[in-house]
Order: structure tokens, then sequence, then C-alpha cells
């Protein structure tokens, strides 16, 4: 099992260990991608290419993420068709996360997949994120490891999501909290 799958996985990750010498460099090759996707001038056809680079084939060409970003694992990510990402996504995506067809994500979001071991901070605990197809996920919303955002849920501006939303549901607050179903 590499690294990444290591990740993946939800297994300890030791960040001294020798084989987390590869996830630093992806780190750093994402950190180096999001600097020049966030220098760029902002116009599809020179922000596109760079965007292709950072995520490879996890990214259909139907959709789109607005500058600026920042995502220190883009390997670990897979996202969906006609999926639009407002501006100031911010992604710790070591753990992955997938978002699914027709997903709306607005500005300020935050969706986190690690955490770290209480007694020995150098060890990683990753859960995975879903975000589920034509989910919304409101302004400054926060999403915490393990989370799946349900089909056609919505997540309110400013949420701090620590558990699993119901598809078709409106969650707010923090922590985010059952408002209504859709």
């Amino acid at each position: 099992m590499n690294i990444f799958e290591k990740l993946r996985s939800g297994a300890d990750v030791d960040m001294a260990a020798p084989d987390y010498t590869e996830a630093i460099q992806h780190m750093i090759f994402c950190a180096d991608t999001c600097f020049k996707i966030n220098t760029t001038a902002p116009a599809p056809e020179l922000i596109r290419p760079l965007e292709e680079k950072l995520l490879g084939n996890n990214l259909d060409k139907s959709s789109y993420l607005m500058p600026p970003i920042q995502i220190d694992f883009a390997c670990q990510m897979k996202i969906g068709k006609g999926v639009f990402v407002n501006h100031s996504l911010t992604c710790m995506a070591a753990g992955g996360i997938t978002i699914d067809d027709g997903v709306m994500i607005g500005p300020n979001v935050r969706i986190v997949t690690d955490n770290h071991d209480f007694e020995n901070r150098m060890v990683l605990r990753c859960k995975p994120v879903h975000i589920c197809q034509n989910a919304w996920i409101g302004v400054g919303a926060i999403i915490l490891p393990g989370v799946t955002i349900g089909e056609n849920a919505v997540v309110a501006a400013g949420a701090v999501v620590t558990k699993d939303v119901a598809p078709n549901t409106i969650v707010g607050g923090n922590p985010a909290k059952f408002i209504k179903s859709i």
C-alpha cells in the first residue's frame, strides 16, 4: 500500500516516516500549481490547463473551479460533471474528497479530511469526505473529516458540518443541525 492509499484508508500515518516523503513532494507540487493558478489572469483559457495539471483526470471538462484555490493533496480528489466551485476553496484532501455531479460550492468553503492524534501530533488520521450529487454548500461552510453530504442536500452559509447530512435536507449552524427537509 503506497502512502496515498494508506492516507485514504484511515490508517495512522506517521509524518516522520520515510514513506511520507512522497506525500510531501506531492504537497509541494500542489502548492506550486495552486500558486500559479491563483496568480494567473482570470481567463479560463489560461487557468484551465493549470487546473487540469493539478487535478489530472479528476476534473471533468464541464466542471469549473474559480480561483483562488488551495488544495494540498489533489491526487486524492475526484470531481464530477457540472460542478461549480466559487472562489477561495480550501481542501485538506489527504484522506480523499469526492465531489459528485452537479454540486455547487460557494465562496470560502473549507473541506478537511485529516486530523492529528492527540498523543502524537506527528500522526495523521484521515477520513474521506463525500459530497453527493446536486448538493449545495453555502459560503463559508466547513466540512470536517468523515462527513458525507447527501444527494440534493443544502449546507447553509457558515455551517460547521461534523456529521453526515441526510439527502434532501437543509442543515446549518455550528455544529450543523437539521433545519428542514426539501
